[in-house]
């Protein structure tokens, strides 16, 4: 394949979460990727520790999802879901809802991890609203919780930059439980920390704060990926959903990152072996090769909302033009057929416990104040800059990928999710490589 040549002028383009005159300056650029690696414009092969962002579970250029697409494209580039369907996203809805927790198989799709958020939040409002409860209006995120760039994502999300230029503008009946990130407690923790399990007994105190009658749902990460990787406390899932039961609130999981094998399993939900009543989906449900999210929801949510409407009436006002577009859908249920075939959840849990060692290997690196992990998604926490924090985690960034390795970082914490496809020694190679670019930082 011929390069095309790059381009000179960065200038037209407004990166997303990114510093932008910075980057500019120095530019990183991915011209091509297959299997584990992508290829920059300068010719270097990157070593891919991130998935993309999350999300290309199965690794990069997969010709069966390649195939279903080019098929896709040339068969029906479009059709409209409103009041009309193709067969395609039946398929799809049905592949995602066998494997999700039992009773969730209902399954709305949407074309981000955003929008699954800002849909499940809705659906939440519904359903309480059909039910007879229109009063519950109330929505309980989590500090450092992540959930998207919509009003409603951000609006229950923790991310105090995500919130506070927009902060005039977000949902008021909003509150929010605290973080279970405690290094004092936890630091090293290799799976769930023992400590901190009480945090989700702060429900209670918000709900006597607001009263239950009040509460539409809360909405956790059951492992939170972009704050830097934070693990539940043993037992903590539990007493949310305990609670949760209890006062008749919904409880909804974002799994957009943790969705599709990345904790070994096909959800965090299954990992846990907690159930909620929505599900949230995004990045790997198609190996993030066409744009695509998803809400799974409890059957008695959906039939609720859906036998409230008068006959012949939309019972739900919510929808985008690209819901279940016919090429991500075909990429959808390629992606869904691969992983099975593959055995990529068995995959990923088979090869936690070397990724677990693996980053705990750094704990005496430089720097280092903690690692954290879980399944193939792992966090390496690092001391800040007296003065600029997020500077060191950055330098950090740039040299690794200079040694021609992929990392993702937040603040200053190091952040680790590769393929499924990832093998032993380039797990090694991984980690290697930051502990020799740790050895280099200031």
């Amino acid at each position: 394949m011929t390069s095309r040549p790059v381009i000179d002028d960065l200038s037209s383009f407004w990166m997303p979460f990114t510093a932008n005159r910075q980057f500019k300056a120095a530019p990183r650029l991915l011209e091509s990727a297959k299997g584990m690696y992508y290829r920059s414009t300068d010719g270097r092969e990157i070593l891919d520790g991130c998935a993309g962002l999350w999300c290309v579970n199965a690794g990069h250029g997969r010709d069966e999802i390649v195939a279903a697409i080019t098929q896709q494209l040339s068969t029906l580039d479009f059709a409209p879901t409103f009041q009309m369907g193709h067969p395609l996203a039946f398929e799809a809805a049905k592949k995602v809802a066998e494997l999700m927790p039992e009773g969730l198989d209902r399954i709305f799709f949407t074309n981000s991890g955003s929008e699954s958020v800002d849909t499940a939040l809705k659906i939440a409002l519904a359903y309480h609203r059909a039910r007879g409860e229109g009063q519950r209006t109330r929505l309980i995120g989590r500090e450092r919780g992540y959930h998207g760039v919509g009003f409603g994502g951000i609006s229950v999300g923790g991310i105090a930059p995500n919130r506070k230029t927009f902060s005039g503008a977000l949902l008021p009946a909003v509150d929010h439980l605290p973080h279970t990130h405690n290094l004092e407690h936890n630091a090293f923790s290799k799976g769930q920390p023992a400590w901190g399990a009480h945090l989700a007994e702060e429900l209670e105190r918000i709900v006597a704060l607001h009263d239950a009658s009040t509460i539409a749902a809360v909405i956790v990460e059951p492992v939170a990926g972009s704050t830097g990787v934070l693990v539940p406390p043993q037992g903590y899932l539990q007493k949310l959903r305990e609670i949760c039961t209890k006062h008749g609130i919904l409880l909804i999981f974002d799994e957009v990152i943790t969705g599709f094998g990345r904790l070994g399993k096909a959800t965090a939900s299954e990992h846990f072996g907690v159930t909620p009543d929505l599900i949230t989906l995004a990045k790997a449900i198609n190996n993030a090769s066409i744009p695509m999210g998803a809400v799974a929801a409890s059957r008695t949510i959906h039939d609720t909302v859906v036998g409230s409407g008068a006959p012949g009436a939309i019972e739900l006002f919510h929808g985008y033009t690209y819901s279940a577009h016919p090429a991500a859908a075909a990429a959808a249920i390629a992606t869904l057929d691969l992983y099975r075939r593959d055995q990529l959840f068995e995959r990923a849990a088979s090869l936690a416990p070397t990724f677990e060692a693996a980053a705990h290997g750094l704990r005496d690196a430089k720097h280092v104040k903690d690692v954290r992990n879980l399944g193939l998604v792992a966090g390496i926490e690092l001391e800040s800059r007296d003065g600029a924090p997020g500077a060191r985690a950055y330098e950090a960034f740039v040299k690794c990928f200079e040694a021609g390795v992929l990392i993702r970082f937040t603040g200053d914490i190091l952040a680790f999710s590769p393929p499924l496809i990832i093998d032993e020694e380039q797990i090694a190679r991984l980690f290697r490589t930051v502990g020799e670019v740790l050895a280099t930082v200031q």
